[in-house]
């Protein structure tokens, strides 16, 4: 029997990205998608799926309201990027990155989302100097870790030391479950035998991943097997990946308000091949979370070269699983 909690399912539109570039679903079929699936919470990339970002047409906002009231979703989060090298010639300067975060913030506002995803590039003075307007606008700033971080990295505790020094509520974390990694994802090391890459070797660079011990003779190890571009450039992304214990979660849980549930592969048994959720979701129920779990599918780019996505089934499968973690009928 599950404990009573506060966990709420979402999904990003981001899941969808295969169908929505084909032009085989709108923004609408997405929303309405979510809908059929039974999934509360929406959260979009604007820069990805809102024609005109950051300049919508008139009335765009309109349709999009219009949308969650038709389809009764619930609009969650809103996810930014900082393009830091965008000015030509140049990177941005601070005060411009602070304007980029204030802007997102604002169109977060308009859309109705209550959090905004701070992609892990973000410098912390930045954020810092962004609180004021997130506070005026009640749209709550969240940090993604994102692989190859993780929740004890250098980079996340400058910006956990701001959080603190601040005491804001305005200014927290969206852990990203790629950060639980167990088992190598197969999906992509069968793309990598797909493009060259040998069989054996990838068998070696999986079974070292799967085995979590340092990795920091991989390449080494590969070179000397007589690895060849592919076989090196696995082993040089295996590295991006990062396998930590769920239950570190629990310390950071009063700092956690949103969750990218990242798969990349749901087996037809409705589990997932490579992330251990049944160890994950009932971390977030102890640990008394309340905010939403967001379906990220990021599996399409993996097997595209063989067969035709299906990331309606793909999210699908994964929300199932959620329910039954979470002990819904």
């Amino acid at each position: 029997m599950t404990m009573p909690h506060n966990v709420k399912r979402g999904v990003s539109l981001y899941s969808f990205q295969e169908e929505y570039f084909l032009g085989k679903m709108s923004l609408e079929d997405c929303i309405a998608t979510a809908a059929e699936l039974n999934i509360p919470g929406i959260e979009v990339i604007g820069e990805q799926m809102v024609p005109g970002f950051p300049n919508p047409p008139g009335d765009f906002f309109a349709r999009w309201h219009g949308w969650m009231e038709k389809y009764r979703r619930t609009p969650v989060c809103h996810d930014m990027f900082l393009d830091m090298n965008r000015r030509p010639g140049r990177m941005m300067t601070e005060d411009e990155m602070v304007q980029s975060v204030i802007r997102d913030l604002q169109f977060a506002k308009k859309l109705g989302c209550t959090v905004i995803r701070v992609i892990v590039n973000t410098p912390p003075e930045v954020v810092e100097k962004a609180l004021p307007r997130a506070e005026q606008l009640g749209v709550r700033l969240g940090l993604e870790i994102h692989s190859p971080f993780s929740l004890d990295h250098e980079w996340i505790k400058r910006h956990m030391e701001v959080m603190d020094r601040t005491g804001t509520h305005f200014y927290g974390l969206i852990p990203d479950l790629g950060i639980f990694v167990k088992k190598f994802p197969r999906i992509i090391s069968e793309r990598f035998v797909r493009n060259g890459a040998h069989e054996k070797i990838v068998e070696y660079i999986v079974a070292r991943y799967d085995s979590h011990e340092p990795l920091d003779d991989l390449i080494h190890e590969v070179e000397k097997q007589g690895g060849n571009e592919q076989d090196i450039a696995l082993a040089q992304q295996v590295q991006h990946y990062v396998h930590t214990d769920p239950r570190q979660l629990l310390e950071q849980m009063p700092r956690i308000f949103h969750i990218h549930a990242k798969f990349y592969e749901m087996l037809p048994g409705y589990t997932e091949y490579s992330i251990p959720y049944a160890e994950i979701i009932p971390v977030l129920i102890e640990g008394g979370f309340d905010g939403y779990v967001s379906s990220e599918y990021e599996g399409n780019r993996h097997i595209q070269d063989v067969h035709e996505v299906d990331s309606v089934e793909q999210v699908r499968r994964h929300q199932i699983m959620l329910q039954q973690l979470l002990g819904e009928s």
